[in-house]
């Protein structure tokens, strides 16, 4: 009888001791994006990201990295697949997906841009001001900026007349219409298509930031680089990085506090932060390719920004119709990026 006692508590221990195993097991989450493994934000946030979060979570989640649309669709579905739990994390361009984030616009206009850092800073404290209700579905984890967008270009691009006529990728609309403001003809399509669009002669150029340049081996493919003077860059676009929040809610609560202890302003920081190296790299890789970095003064700067003017009162004037008060966004933008800048 003693012995079939013990058995039993035995049986029972080990029952117990499995439900154990089964609360504490691992969580594998698939994080999708849109650039190759070795580009500027994977190589240096996303993977590094997974990584803290993995080793903070004592190994409990596992985060599976699928670069460069690994898991099939283009990058404009990224948004949705996150949405509808197709996979479980997202990187992507917010701009891809005109009209589902316009609040996040106001980054997009021209010459809003400071440093990727600064920017970044500045959209994540906009984003918590104006847009917590424009991701349904979604738990931000960071949105960000780039560093100051500029011109790569086949031929050079000295004046404002230099531009006209030219064929220019932009990689969302408020972009385009600046483009289109200049007298380009702009030719909207993801980062990953340029490449091959420039080898082809489909365009004659692209408007990106210096650390997209590296991937994409852009100092190889065009001669021309195209600055501007002061403390703002011609334009930057706006990065979501985001969980689906059935995967976020599934999670156990030390779990969870492990996400969030990784989220907000100073994720968006390194995002931005990362972006910034890599532009320190792309530039000095177009200059000892021998290519010519051409910095516009800043009488042809004031040009260029006197040209993109319309471009901003029509921007405002469109969120008005949507009923929102655009003027007060772009004032709050810019605001926000003078409490950042240093």
């Amino acid at each position: 009888m003693l012995k079939r006692i013990l058995s039993a508590g035995c049986v029972a221990a080990a029952l117990v001791g499995s439900v154990g195993v089964a609360q504490a097991q691992d969580v594998t989450l698939k994080l999708h994006q849109l650039l190759p493994a070795k580009a500027t934000i994977p190589a240096k946030f996303l993977i590094p990201w997974a990584e803290k979060v993995e080793q903070e979570s004592g190994g409990r989640i596992k985060i599976e990295h699928y670069p460069s649309m690994q898991l099939g669709g283009k990058p404009p579905e990224l948004a949705q697949q996150v949405t509808d739990g197709v996979v479980d994390m997202i990187w992507t361009v917010m701009g891809y997906t005109p009209g589902r984030f316009p609040r996040a616009e106001a980054f997009e206009l021209p010459f809003m841009v400071t440093n990727g850092e600064e920017t970044s800073r500045a959209f994540y404290e906009y984003y918590e001001k104006h847009m917590q209700n424009d991701f349904p579905g979604m738990k931000v984890i960071a949105v960000h900026t780039h560093g100051p967008g500029l011109l790569h270009t086949k031929a050079a691009v000295k004046s404002l007349e230099d531009i006209k006529g030219m064929k220019l990728r932009g990689p969302t609309r408020v972009i385009t219409q600046m483009l289109d403001s200049f007298g380009a003809v702009p030719v909207g399509m993801p980062v990953p298509a340029v490449p091959e669009a420039v080898s082809k002669g489909v365009i004659d150029g692209a408007v990106i930031p210096w650390e997209i340049t590296l991937p994409l081996k852009m100092a190889e493919l065009v001669g021309n680089h195209t600055e501007f003077s002061g403390d703002r860059g011609l334009y930057s676009a706006t990065f979501l990085f985001a969980m689906n929040q059935a995967s976020y809610d599934a999670l156990p609560d030390d779990l969870k506090r492990v996400i969030d202890d990784n989220s907000g302003i100073e994720a968006a920081a390194w995002a931005g932060r990362a972006m910034d190296g890599g532009d320190v790299v792309g530039r000095k890789k177009a200059g000892e390719k021998g290519n010519a970095i051409i910095v516009l003064d800043e009488a042809e700067t004031k040009r260029w920004k006197d040209a993109a003017a319309p471009v901003v009162a029509k921007w405002v004037e469109e969120m008005d119709g949507k009923g929102m008060n655009g003027q007060a966004l772009v004032d709050d933008a810019q605001a926000l990026l003078m409490k950042y800048s240093k």
